[in-house]
């Protein structure tokens, strides 16, 4: 196949730190082209993901995340050099309700989002001209009418990943410097343990800057450490030397990439059963789920699990080979469905197919 594929304009694909759909949309493309097919990727120009890219394509505009002037400009140059392709793989929002677009490509979207009232209407009217792929059950579960082709968890590659002995003597933590990651949460829980806590967090924005410097940093002592943002090598070795990453999510996060790479490095997840944690943490094998309450004393458990299932339960659930295949399979499926005057209306795979999709362990 010739894969079109289309990420945001506002962080380069690959990320240098924080940037978890750009860290996707870049394992897609390289597993794609391994699996020996073309690739286009239209990206932000200063983007390093070796695969032919859209030419004439701006520098990414990280002080404009979330614009819509910025994305809507973006998707109107990355259609624009989707010539010649069979499918294109959207990773915007704007992007799949652009017109322009090429009326004879197929086009799916991944939902990275929460589906909330505003996001259920946009997905809605996506789905009448393009197929949708969810990134759990959890997230679909929320808006049952949006009319969803597959759900297809995200995938790591292990071998970039390195195994930590988890002999650091402490716990850590890695997100957005947000209420919804449960920093503060994070702070209590180790506390209340007596376990030293390392903090590592993307900042970028004014409401980042403001609840860290008005909430979070008040709470500081010396039992915690504050990182700041970090690069891969950097945060797989904090994950790696920890016995346990706290994760005490307070929303219902559609996918936590950063469990699977706590996981990827040997470390035990111990959070919040909260969103699609359940999908990714086996409680009691690698790692634990439960109220804020509990979780104190459930955290030195963490230390007594085995490290190398927690790996093992990456390679064998949440692998980059796994989730490249699925999509190939949905891209394929869609491609053999097309109808011979080549009509672009939405691809929707088997009610049945869906239903296995949505099926603890699926």
């Amino acid at each position: 196949m010739r894969i079109g594929l289309i990420a945001g304009p506002w962080i380069p694909v690959p990320p240098a730190g924080y940037g978890g759909i750009e860290r996707v949309v870049d394992s897609l493309a390289r597993g794609f082209t391994a699996a020996g097919h073309e690739v286009l990727l239209a990206v932000p120009s200063d983007s390093e993901c070796p695969v032919p890219r859209v030419s004439g394509m701006r520098i990414s505009q990280p002080a404009a995340l979330g614009h819509t002037l910025s994305e809507l400009s973006h998707v109107i140059r990355a259609y624009r050099g989707m010539q010649g392709v069979d499918v294109i793989h959207d990773h915007t929002l704007a992007g799949p309700l652009y017109p322009h677009r090429p009326s004879s490509v197929p086009v799916v979207t991944t939902i990275h989002g929460p589906l909330t009232p505003p996001a259920v209407d946009v997905y809605r009217a996506i789905g009448k001209n393009a197929s949708i792929i969810a990134i759990s059950r959890d997230q679909v579960r929320h808006a049952p009418e949006v009319p969803v082709a597959r759900v297809i968890h995200h995938g790591l590659d292990l071998s970039a990943v390195p195994a930590g002995a988890g002999r650091g003597g402490y716990v850590c933590f890695v997100g957005r410097m947000c209420p919804d990651k449960g920093v503060t949460e994070a702070i209590a829980i180790a506390r209340k343990a007596g376990f030293p806590l390392r903090i590592a967090a993307k900042m970028h924005e004014l409401e980042e800057l403001r609840y860290f410097r008005e909430v979070v940093e008040p709470l500081l002592g010396p039992n915690e450490e504050f990182m700041g943002e970090i690069g891969d090598a950097e945060k797989y070795a904090l994950m790696g030397g920890a016995f346990a990453f706290l994760n005490p999510i307070q929303w219902s996060e559609p996918f936590g990439l950063v469990m699977i790479e706590a996981l990827a490095t040997g470390t035990p997840v111990v959070g919040t059963p909260i969103g699609s944690a359940p999908e990714v943490v086996e409680h009691g094998s690698t790692g634990y789920l439960a109220s804020l309450a509990d979780l104190p004393a459930l955290l030195p458990r963490a230390a007594a699990l085995s490290r190398a299932a927690c790996r093992a339960s990456v390679q064998e659930r949440f692998s980059s080979d796994r989730m490249v295949a699925e999509h190939l399979d949905l891209f394929a499926q869609i491609l053999e469905q097309r109808s011979p005057l080549g009509d672009s209306g939405p691809r929707t795979v088997h009610e049945n197919q869906i239903q296995d999709s949505l099926t603890p362990g699926a």
